[in-house]
């Protein structure tokens, strides 16, 4: 193939999102899930392996990939075709790749979200009899799977505490709790974690870097802590911010603020500060000119509420406010602030908040409302703390 004939191949290639690009292969490329990990690992190594697997937890966080890798270690034959289940799988023997693909016959995905009913589980029970065409197991991947009826759970019962020592169940929810007890009894159940911030924004730096986007270290803060310990979700923004980037260019940190609506960190700190003074002109034409700025009402006082959350933590543990990913600008107006203002002063103003949060969320007009309540919290301000009232 000549070089022309290879960029234009490559250039007919169909985009493919970070999210999909980016889907760890093997349970070392997980991340934030170390304890799954190990527990796994451990059970592949030792023999131990359990006839059926719940994986809960929020969206984003790795439920599927883990089901896919677990399936590929189960089925793994290695590069010479004589290997047996392994926590490393190989990536090249013909059960790796038809699995990474979605296209192994003894692989079988299934969403409970669109086949709820007893006939699909049924067809399932049906197929559970017959050997695999290829693979060492028959694995059965149900994703979403609290949302099956009660019909269809009722009917996988018996296949589920008794199937055949050649058929493994991975299941994944995002709502366990939704489950019958009589299901949960009968399955290894893993609760896959959020991912922390640290962990999540070391992640999207490599990404960026193995895409050739530089991406600065407060734009990967600023990401990470809009995914909410979701990879998915954080991997989304990061692909939006670099194609908004001009070809070259780099992804600031002003420039995924603006993408998300955010104020500044700085205008958040001087505008929390106003309130507590109860100066309501300056907070009111503070957030004015961020606004204008492009940060929306909502993410304003919800910046405001962790601001809050992080002040009465500091007030509680003064050594949180040492910690080297917080800015020196924070954590001297953070310990500034924690020095004169009183716990029950900041617990008044977290209630607030949270009530105010509440009603620019359900008001037709967010921004009129995110003024009313930054108008209460700095009238709050003047009266005393909610101790003396008592």
């Amino acid at each position: 193939m000549t070089d022309t004939t290879a960029q234009n191949a490559a250039a007919s290639k169909p985009y493919q999102v970070l999210a999909r690009k980016y889907r760890p292969q093997s349970f070392s490329e997980l991340i934030g899930q170390d304890a799954v990990v190990r527990t796994l690992r451990n059970a592949i190594e030792g023999d131990r392996l359990a006839h059926a697997w719940l994986l809960s937890g929020v969206r984003g966080v790795g439920k599927t990939t883990t089901a896919r890798i677990l399936a590929r270690a189960l089925n793994c034959i290695g590069p010479d075709g004589t290997g047996g289940p392994t926590v490393e799988p190989c990536g090249t023997c013909a059960n790796c790749t038809s699995i990474a693909e979605g296209r192994h016959p003894d692989v079988m995905e299934m969403d409970a979200a669109s086949r709820t009913g007893v006939d699909d589980i049924r067809e399932l029970i049906d197929g559970v009899r017959y050997r695999p065409v290829s693979a060492r197991y028959k694995v059965y991947i149900i994703d979403e799977v609290h949302m099956l009826t009660n019909n269809a759970f009722n009917a996988l019962l018996k296949t589920l505490e008794e199937p055949p020592e050649h058929v493994k169940f991975i299941f994944a929810t995002t709502e366990a709790r939704k489950l019958p007890v009589t299901v949960l009894s009968r399955c290894q159940r893993f609760d896959l974690r959020l991912v922390p911030e640290d962990s999540l924004a070391r992640h999207f730096t490599a990404v960026a870097e193995a895409e050739g986007v530089a991406l600065s270290a407060g734009a990967a803060r600023l990401i990470a802590r809009a995914a909410d310990g979701s990879v998915r979700d954080g991997l989304s923004i990061l692909d939006q911010a670099v194609a908004g980037a001009a070809a070259g260019d780099g992804v600031s940190e002003d420039a995924v603020r603006a993408m998300l609506g955010l104020a500044d960190r700085t205008q958040v700190f001087d505008l929390f500060e106003l309130l507590m003074k109860g100066d309501i002109a300056g907070a009111l034409d503070r957030m004015s000119a961020a606004h204008a700025a492009g940060a929306d009402a909502e993410s304003m006082i919800g910046d405001l509420l962790e601001l809050t959350h992080w002040l009465t933590r500091v007030k509680i543990t003064p050594a949180i406010a040492d910690d080297p990913v917080v800015p020196e600008v924070e954590r001297v107006t953070g310990r500034r602030l924690t020095e004169t203002l009183s716990m029950p002063v900041l617990a008044r103003a977290w209630q607030m908040l949270l009530k105010g949060l509440s009603e620019v969320q359900g008001a037709p007009q967010p921004a009129k409302a995110a003024e009313m309540v930054l108008v209460r919290i700095a009238y709050a301000a003047a009266l005393p703390p909610p101790g003396d009232l008592v």
